[in-house]
């Protein structure tokens, strides 16, 4: 699951919670508008949370590893950000097309997330909804991909046998943690 605290109706930690107690194993903490002192503090707190359950917790952005900070080894990278030096143990990248596609694959990335697959509030500006045949045929120019953008645990079969390796979800989950089983239930089946 994606961070966003502008869509949660309680503090973002007890949502991220809520979502780790219902079955959620990675968060990508992005609060990018953070100041990088309370941001750090956020991922702190989040990785206090994961670590029990042998969660990942995956930092958004170039600049959201601190110098020095312990566990901040992996990391997801918007489609224009330059890849880190050195390279942390895992890098992801957002994708919107094949050419982006194409890069996070030179670039050696562990997975990309790839969207909008359907409509959403949450990813204006992205270009046209890719849909279920869109993102079977750009998946397989990049890395892994996980299918992101107004995804549905209904629309997780069809993404599997498209070829995600599995789904991203922000906004579903930010608004409701309950709805994290639901997606588990569906990523087994």
């Amino acid at each position: 699951m994606l961070t966003d605290r502008t869509q949660c109706d309680r503090p973002l930690v007890d949502v991220v919670v809520a979502a780790v107690d219902a079955g959620a194993r990675a968060v990508v903490l992005r609060e990018k508008d953070l100041p990088d002192d309370e941001r750090a503090g956020l991922g702190a707190e989040l990785r206090a949370v994961l670590d029990p359950v042998g969660g990942l917790l995956v930092h958004a952005g170039t600049t959201a590893r601190p110098a020095g900070s312990a566990g901040t080894d992996a990391v997801h990278l918007a489609a224009a950000d330059p890849f880190p030096d050195p390279r942390p143990a895992l890098v992801g990248r957002s994708c919107h097309s094949a050419a982006e596609l194409a890069q996070a694959r030179c670039e050696g990335c562990d997975w990309a997330f790839l969207s909008p697959v359907f409509p959403t509030a949450s990813k204006p500006g992205y270009g046209p909804a890719l849909g279920v045949e869109g993102f079977a045929r750009l998946q397989v120019l990049g890395p892994p991909a996980y299918a992101l953008g107004g995804v549905g645990p209904g629309d997780v079969a069809g993404l599997l046998a498209a070829g995600a390796r599995g789904v991203a979800v922000m906004g579903a989950v930010m608004r409701d943690p309950a709805a994290v089983p639901q997606y588990l239930a569906a990523l087994r089946t």
